[in-house]
């Protein structure tokens, strides 16, 4: 099934029994998030508010929120398509007549990759036109109490270059609404409208800016998805479609819009204005702090007739995020071997901020490739931002994060298998550097066959300090004491202790509640890597050797929430309270 636009799309969900409509009066300011995230964790069906206060735009969240919807709105094409053609790539490699002849059937869906021209008149978007004070009637959505205002949280952002309009990117940044004209775009360092946005600034020149929200759920899709900086993303959600995009021109200038869009906002971006932008309730679980950022003036708005505002809300994992960044992990890992032949197959994880951590099986056919590896991941678009990266050569599912640390925890050698790289760029929303935007990475490479034994229960006695142990999978071991604000040596004293006692645990990690933490993937990925900067954090006693820091074991990564880190997102409890006793309300009996 291809769906064309989000109309179409909840009108599946509603024939699938897979959508809520609440059509009880709904406060955007942190009550409707609160009805999203507890439906979110019951795996619930999407949302459909139709009587949001203050504004006359219905609200559409949990769109693709359960493995299942994300299926349902995609299905298998785009992912054996994609599988089809990086195939294709080297049976058509040189051309030949045979070659062409076998693969006529993927040709034929690749000339349906592309966009085409829709008459005004034609294209729903463009039924209504808003010049006077564009974003007065927009939802404006609050999902945490401690966010700097409103924010729009599923907005595709479209750009082109200054000098190549050709190249475009379409990403999704989030927009804080300041007024009913401008707003904050939150354009971080390794996103390709930053970069469209630095290439206007140095000419002293305003960007043109576009905000679609709606459409198909393939644009949606594209717009999140990690491609490479030149990849066009309109082709990609073309792709993801199965046939060309529909778009049409803007007859008060700018950009083309596409046409089965719920809305078009157009404006400019100056040159040299900045505004505070923040805090923000973040995909890290945690509030991004306030920080200067561009300021989108919007100059008019279309939308369609009895338009339906589509929205998300983020948070600790996991989110909806965490089931659209799935299907672009899958759709786009057959790719990465082409890009970089000696790569395998890599998993970048959700539950971390997808940034914080990186596992790749690679090749090795000769001694220390891994290694290359390593370095073509980090120099590889938003890849560039992983603060930790774990390398194999052993085939496994990457997903499965105990399998896969295992592995490398069997293999790595610490004296010449890990690599701690100081003062390099982290992720806008990963605090746990030194500065906005920096911070450090570390390669831990477990290559080739076991060279021990991993423990699975730990025998070893007390540690000093510690009053909760816990085995996350084999070799790793999470233990909690005293608070890092109560005592910041805790983990250089635990690797101290257990070096000296010659431990049989290669990997220890020091957090704030040992228990919960090792509980589930999702507790231990999201606790652990988003709370650490290796260079600063790993602790482990090392030998210099010829400029190489050769450590031995253990290795003790301090996980504990330290000074200076955002605060933990928490619902505020009178808005819990409220929910709880609207909750028949909502959804009846």
């Amino acid at each position: 099934m291809i769906v064309h636009n989000l109309r179409q799309w909840l009108e599946t969900l509603r024939k699938e029994n897979d959508l809520a409509v609440i059509d009880t009066p709904v406060d955007p300011y942190l009550e409707l998030a609160e009805i999203h995230r507890r439906v979110i964790d019951e795996g619930g069906p999407a949302l459909l508010f139709t009587n949001v206060k203050g504004t006359p735009f219905p609200v559409a969240t949990n769109l693709f929120g359960t493995p299942r919807r994300v299926d349902m709105a995609f299905g298998p094409r785009p992912e054996q398509m994609m599988k089809s053609l990086i195939g294709a790539a080297e049976t058509l490699l040189p051309p030949t007549f045979s070659a062409l002849w076998n693969e006529r059937g993927l040709l034929k869906d690749i000339l349906k990759v592309g966009m085409k021209s829709v008459p005004q008149h034609e294209a729903p978007v463009m039924a209504i036109k808003v010049t006077e004070n564009p974003l007065k009637d927009l939802p404006r959505l609050t999902s945490w109490q401690d966010d700097g205002g409103p924010f729009v949280t599923l907005p595709l952002v479209y750009t082109e270059s200054p000098s190549k309009p050709k190249d475009h990117n379409l990403g999704m940044y989030r927009l804080q609404i300041y007024d009913d004209n401008k707003a904050g775009i939150h354009w971080q360092i390794h996103k390709g409208g930053g970069f469209h946005y630095a290439e206007a600034e140095q000419q002293n020149q305003a960007l043109p800016v576009s905000v679609f929200l709606g459409g198909p759920p393939a644009l949606i899709a594209s717009a999140i998805a990690p491609v490479p900086e030149h990849l066009p993303e309109l082709l990609l959600a073309s792709l993801i479609l199965g046939g060309k995009l529909p778009m049409t021109d803007n007859p008060l200038g700018g950009h083309r819009i596409p046409a089965e869009a719920e809305f078009a906002i157009s404006g400019v971006v100056p040159p040299h204005e900045r505004r505070l932008e923040g805090p923000f309730g973040d995909h890290y679980g945690y509030y991004s702090l306030a920080h200067d950022f561009p300021v989108l003036h919007v100059k008019h708005m279309w939308h369609r007739k009895e338009a339906i505002y589509p929205a998300t809300i983020v948070g600790k994992p996991r989110q909806e995020d965490y089931y659209l960044g799935e299907f672009l992990q899958r759709l786009l890992s057959p790719a990465f071997p082409m890009v970089m032949p000696s790569v395998r197959s890599l998993w970048t994880y959700a539950e971390t901020g997808f940034h914080a951590l990186t596992a790749a099986v690679v090749r090795e056919s000769y001694s220390r490739e891994a290694l290359v590896s390593a370095f073509r991941i980090l120099g590889e678009g938003q890849l560039s931002l992983t603060k930790m990266l774990l390398l194999t050569n052993r085939p496994l599912d990457l997903s499965d994060f105990r399998e896969t640390l295992e592995a490398v925890l069997e293999r790595f050698n610490p004296a010449s298998d890990l690599f701690i790289f100081n003062k390099t760029s982290h992720d806008t929303l990963d605090y746990t550097g030194n500065k906005l935007n920096h911070g450090s990475k570390a390669v831990l490479m477990g290559i080739g066959r076991p060279i021990r034994e991993l423990p699975r229960s730990y025998t070893e006695g007390e540690i000093p300090g510690i009053s909760q142990m816990a085995p996350y999978c084999g070799g790793c071991l999470v233990v909690s004491g005293a608070s890092y604000e109560d005592d910041p040596g805790l983990a250089q004293q635990v690797m101290g202790y257990l070096k000296a006692r010659d431990t049989a645990w290669p990997l220890v990690i020091v957090v704030d509640d040992a228990e919960a933490a090792a509980a589930t993937q999702t507790s231990f990925l999201w606790t652990v890597f988003t709370r650490f900067n290796p260079a600063t954090d790993i602790y482990a006693a090392a030998d210099i050797q010829h400029h190489h820091l050769s450590y031995k074991l253990p290795l003790v990564i301090d996980a504990r929430m330290k000074p200076g880190y955002p605060e933990e997102l928490s619902p505020r409890e009178d808005i819990v309270q409220t929910v709880d006793a609207r909750w028949s309300d909502y959804f009846g009996k």
